[in-house]
């Protein structure tokens, strides 16, 4: 190598809306529209009746907790989120969904605290509140110069992939895209007139080479290209045929990393043509903690994803997974059992892929 390897961070959800917005400095409007809470603080309240009293108002930096050490000893090149939940004041709930996210836009320190240089918006939460919801959250973080992609005013501006500048003037190039296999209405598609997301048709072979295609003109020598894609259902490990053939068309259409997320766990990995697939990153930050059901996925558990990549081939040199636990609605080292649970899980699920994942003495996961 000419040059020294990029240091890739991604992680899964990151749902900075609903009871971590109310713990926030500047919580906004709790009212929900949920069949079991109707008021965001009692997402809060679970939480606390695991873990124990929570204390309001939290400093932005409270969600990430311990993850913000890892970040800043582990230096990455970039960092690439997804990021679901809407940033906005707006009311105006979206018809037929169960649950919807938003923050403040006051609040939004509690991100930029953690130096995102990527916040892919092609889920299924985005537009929770609206189109107008949807603009508010592009403003917001276009003004904060944290590159949001996979969502714009039109189809055009949904499809225009976040560039990011690193070190040695290299650059890593992300395109976020979505599947309504997560839950992303039709109606939310961007169109030539309509604000949206970038929505698949489908898992085809011609859309693989629809993405990969209008990252080829953009790319130069030595750039990384990730793809950032929100499917699949929120739980279990197995990886569909449809998604491991598409992942595959895309790193042979010239896709360097696909950083696959939408479940609530981490799922399996795949080194493919020597090059890394994130089937399913789990979630990162949300208030899910209390909420029963699936605990044998443990999905209090989270997962750093660290990938240090080739400068000029793009071929993944090493994968490391920093475990956290969310307690009291913010990310804590995890214990060394808990790791040893991950490492288990994901070498188990890894088989069809020939993956192992192993706990080194360091309590980290490395991918084998």
């Amino acid at each position: 190598m000419r040059d020294p390897p990029l240091t890739l961070f991604l992680c899964g959800d990151v749902m900075t809306g609903r009871g971590v917005d109310q713990i926030l400095p500047h919580p906004g409007d709790p009212r929900l529209r949920e069949a079991y809470a109707g008021d965001a603080r009692d997402y809060v309240a679970l939480a606390e009746r695991v873990n124990g009293p929570i204390p309001r108002p939290v400093d932005v930096s409270w969600p990430w907790g311990d993850a913000l050490r890892v970040l800043d000893d582990a230096a990455p090149d970039a960092r690439v989120i997804n990021l679901e939940t809407s940033i906005t004041t707006s009311d105006d709930f979206a018809p037929g969904k169960a649950v919807h996210y938003r923050m403040h836009p006051d609040n939004l320190a509690c991100l930029a605290v953690a130096r995102p240089d990527v916040c892919a918006l092609a889920n299924n939460h985005v537009l929770d509140f609206g189109r107008r919801g949807l603009l508010e959250t592009l403003d917001v973080l276009g003004r904060a110069g944290l590159h949001p992609t996979g969502a714009g005013h039109d189809a055009h501006a949904a499809r225009q992939p976040a560039i990011v500048l690193v070190r040695g003037g290299r650059r890593v190039i992300v395109c976020s895209f979505g599947c309504g296999s997560s839950g992303i209405p039709s109606t939310w598609a961007a169109s030539r007139r309509r604000p949206g997301v970038d929505l698949l048709a489908d898992l085809s072979d011609g859309e693989a080479d629809r993405v990969s295609g209008r990252m080829s003109p953009l790319r130069r020598a030595g750039d990384v290209v990730v793809a950032s894609v929100h499917w699949g259902s929120n739980w279990g490990y197995s990886v569909p045929a449809d998604q491991v053939r598409f992942a595959h068309r895309l790193i042979d259409g010239g896709v360097d990393v696909v950083h696959g997320h939408s479940s609530h766990h981490p799922r399996p990995i795949e080194v493919y043509r020597d090059k890394l697939i994130l089937y399913g990153c789990g979630d990162l930050i949300d208030d899910y903690e209390g909420i029963t059901g699936y605990e044998a996925f443990r999905a209090d558990l989270r997962l750093l994803y660290l990938a240090r990549v080739h400068p000029d081939t793009g071929h993944l040199l090493e994968l490391t997974m920093v475990p956290m636990q969310a307690r009291g609605l913010a990310l804590r080292a995890a214990k060394r059992s808990d790791a040893r649970f991950l490492a288990a899980a994901l070498t188990s699920a890894g088989q069809p892929f020939s993956t192992h994942v192993d706990l080194d003495p360091d309590g980290c996961l490395v991918l084998r």
